[in-house]
């Protein structure tokens, strides 16, 4: 009987502005100069009326429905940090929403990087480690909750990052089920992060990983209003009979929360399928719904998940690698100059910049820099408030520019590195 994990990722970015450096730029104020408020307002509000409120209600009414089951309904969410000051700042019936799912004991909050950023792939892991630890005491002042279960930015993964996640003290982590890394295995069970440092501790001390089923979950996440699909209409009957007849011990389904409303539009039918799809799950004598941190403790690790540093792992686009952020010239070239920003910023200890340089590690900022064409280019552009790759890239220079020039400035006036 596998188990079924119901996962969703929660991230609204804050945007930046289209920016003109004029000189007059007040350095504490740069937050409200560099970012877009009015259009972050305006996209955070059009997603919690088409996404957010009503699957929340959705969620919300099948887990009191079902309470008295036997076997209940039970979902995770990711929530970014940048989510979480969104609602705070645009729409705080979300952010209640939010809080009363997680008191309802059926749903469990996962730990991320606090700006669902690229920090875990710095040579210095103080950055990522600062965001992790800065999203976890968000997870705690908000929801009261202690997050058990990590998944990074975009699910990016290799056994540093997972060693990381180990020392801070993450029961498991989730990354991509990608043949690149199972080979003949499948993603339907709980692995284990492979010994390959000196200090590793025995198999059963180190962290578990929880792979996702890209397939099963990209059958609603991307192909659920395809009519092109040979499966098309998907119903939740077709799906649960698909899950029930699946072999494995755990089926990890991780999405996009805005699939629902967003991504695939209300008339698609989308809402229909998130409401049947609990009952047809509960009725199945073949499958139950667990939690991320419940499979950890029913189930054993059957083998252990290799993926070395040069072979990072994310589920991002076809070749589910870093591709999607750091694959061309432009992207890589503001990654490393906002990276090698960190010893200036944090030096001068000013809450305003250290704030700013945070939001400008956004992985979003650098997936709108992405040039690749056919479905994934689609995709990219989906996202993207800017015309073109190149337009995304000049604007977020012109801000870099402006911000370099306010740090070193501050250097000037007699401070020390």
């Amino acid at each position: 009987m596998p188990f079924i994990t119901l996962n969703f990722q929660v991230h609204q970015p804050f945007r930046i502005s289209n920016f003109q450096a004029n000189g007059y730029t007040n350095i504490n104020d740069l937050f409200n100069n560099y970012f877009n408020h009015g259009l972050n307002k305006w996209i955070f509000e059009r997603v919690a009326n088409k996404c957010y409120l009503p699957a929340n209600r959705i969620l919300l009414e099948a887990i009191d429905n079902l309470k008295h089951e036997k076997k209940k309904f039970k979902v995770s969410f990711s929530l970014t940090g940048t989510f979480l000051e969104s609602a705070e700042m645009f729409n705080k019936d979300v952010l209640d929403s939010f809080k009363q799912l997680a008191q309802s004991k059926c749903v469990e909050i996962l730990g991320e990087t606090y700006y669902h950023s690229l920090a875990s792939l710095y040579e210095s892991k103080d950055e990522f480690i600062e965001q992790v630890n800065a999203h976890r005491q968000a997870i705690r002042d908000y929801f009261g909750v202690e997050p058990k279960v990590f998944v990074n930015t975009e699910m990016i993964y290799n056994n540093v990052i997972g060693k990381i996640v180990e020392d801070l003290g993450f029961k498991a982590i989730f990354t991509e089920g990608s043949e690149r890394i199972l080979g003949w295995r499948s993603p339907n069970y709980l692995y284990v992060r492979k010994f390959c440092f000196p200090n590793d501790p025995p198999p059963e001390k180190r962290i578990k990983i929880l792979l996702r089923n890209y397939r099963l979950s990209d059958d609603v996440a991307y192909r659920f209003s395809a009519r092109n699909w040979d499966q098309w209409p998907l119903t939740a009957e077709k799906y649960v009979a698909w899950l029930s007849a699946t072999v494995g011990e755990v089926i990890n389904l991780f999405m996009d929360y805005e699939t629902f409303g967003e991504h695939q539009p209300e008339e698609t039918g989308i809402f229909w399928f998130l409401k049947a799809l609990p009952y047809m799950v509960v009725r199945d004598p073949n499958l139950e719904f667990l939690t991320p941190s419940e499979v950890v403790e029913r189930c054993k690790p059957i083998g252990e998940i290799d993926v070395f540093e040069f072979s990072t792992l994310s589920w991002a686009d076809m070749e589910r690698d870093t591709s999607a952020w750091l694959g061309n010239k432009m992207q890589q070239i503001m990654f490393n100059e906002v990276k090698n920003l960190e010893r200036y910023v944090k030096s001068l200890d000013n809450p305003e910049l250290i704030k700013v340089w945070k939001l400008l590690q956004q992985s979003d900022h650098y997936y709108y820099m992405c040039t690749k064409f056919w479905s994934d280019g689609d995709v990219h552009k989906y996202f993207s408030s800017f015309d073109r790759p190149e337009d995304a890239f000049a604007n977020f220079m012109n801000i870099l520019a402006d911000f370099k020039t306010k740090i070193f400035a501050e250097f000037l006036k007699g401070r020390e590195l």
